[in-house]
């Protein structure tokens, strides 16, 4: 069953839901933006309490995207996928094929991709019903974890020179939160470089593993947030910057991979206040689909990293505009991004929408 969602301000182009009784599918694709090209983002598989919590994060999530895309120059709109679900107990082929389907009804308006809880392998299912798949070995020949982590870590610098006048991490301490594929590949940067890693996660395996390759300590997971550090680097889930948590938060800045780590706009004034420099997530994390797109277009290794180093100038622009006009970096990074996205006329989209970006 196909349905259209309401959505705040009818600021996105299209919401839809679907459920699926055999499979035991239930599903919700956000398109928020094509002005710059088909809607690109990944699937998030979360046993979200109840639909509204779902549509919520989807239609923050596929804004994002925008954003991501728009800042990094790249010829993709937003979108994001949310399936209801426990990753670990309800996946199935039937589901994930279900699922492919779905995708498949939006004749290439949407463009779907791993996320947390999902995988490189779960795509590969999903691919067997919809053409309409990135991140996959005919659209990326290599995992673009690490690269996402890469354009965190040249962020996270640019943080860190606004905050302290250098970006040396030498002694620098940074707590992580979240060791999944970004955050491993994060703490593997950061500890070369010098820096004292903390870092928690809910899955033990993960942690042991971080501690076991990289040296980092071990911090409770709902420790971690208010840990005294220099650096928190919020690697999990969103909303987790609020009005409650920035009160207690013992860091000077804030440069993380989670999407939608600020859970109001209000949160950027109020880590403003505080002097907290904070690296705005859709202009920090936008690693892994650079790194897709370059690998797409069969680009070198040196075109491949010089995109991704671009990321760390993009944070550093936005901040040192951030504190010249006296205002919080996320309000900068979304009018950048803004201004990109109103410079590009409907009859400027140079693609086609069947098949993939």
């Amino acid at each position: 069953m196909l349905h259209l969602v309401g959505n705040k301000n009818n600021e996105h182009e299209k919401v839809v839901m679907t459920t699926d009784a055999d499979s035991g599918l239930t599903a919700i694709i956000a398109i928020h933006n094509t002005r710059l090209g088909p809607a690109v983002g990944g699937c998030r598989m979360f046993p979200y309490a109840q639909d509204d919590d779902a549509l919520e994060d989807a239609l923050r999530l596929s804004r994002g995207m925008t954003y991501k895309s728009a800042l990094a120059g790249l010829p993709f709109g937003g979108g994001k996928s949310v399936i209801i679900g426990d990753p670990r107990r309800d996946k199935t082929p039937a589901l994930l094929r279900a699922m492919g389907e779905f995708v498949n009804s939006l004749a290439g308006h949407y463009c779907i991709a791993e996320d947390s809880g999902t995988s490189p392998a779960d795509m590969r299912v999903i691919a067997e019903t919809t053409p309409h798949v990135t991140g996959i070995e005919k659209t990326c020949r290599e995992d673009p974890s690490p690269a996402t982590a890469l354009g965190v870590f040249l962020g996270l610098k640019a943080g860190v020179k606004q905050a302290f006048g250098h970006d040396t991490l030498t002694g620098r301490t940074v707590a992580i939160q979240g060791l999944g594929h970004v955050g491993y590949h994060l703490a593997g940067y950061l500890s070369a470089a010098g820096a004292k890693v903390f870092a928690s996660d809910i899955n033990a395996e993960n942690l042991l593993r971080a501690e076991k390759d990289f040296g980092i300590e071990p911090v409770a997971p709902e420790k971690i947030l208010h840990h005294t550090c220099d650096i928190l680097a919020p690697c999990a889930m969103g909303a987790i910057l609020n009005e409650d948590s920035i009160a207690k938060l013992r860091t000077q800045v804030i440069a993380g991979a989670a999407n939608n780590q600020l859970a109001t706009d209000a949160d950027d004034d109020r880590l403003k206040a505080r002097n907290i420099i904070y690296c705005p997530d859709f202009a920090i994390n936008a690693g892994g689909i650079v790194d897709i797109y370059q690998q797409q277009q069969n680009a070198s290794q040196e075109t491949r990293a010089l995109a991704i180093q671009r990321i760390g100038q993009n944070v550093a622009d936005i901040l040192e505009r951030a504190q010249g006009m006296k205002l919080g970096a996320q309000q900068i990074a979304v009018a950048v991004a803004e201004e990109k996205l109103n410079a590009c006329s409907q009859n400027e989209r140079v693609y086609q929408w069947a098949g993939n970006p």
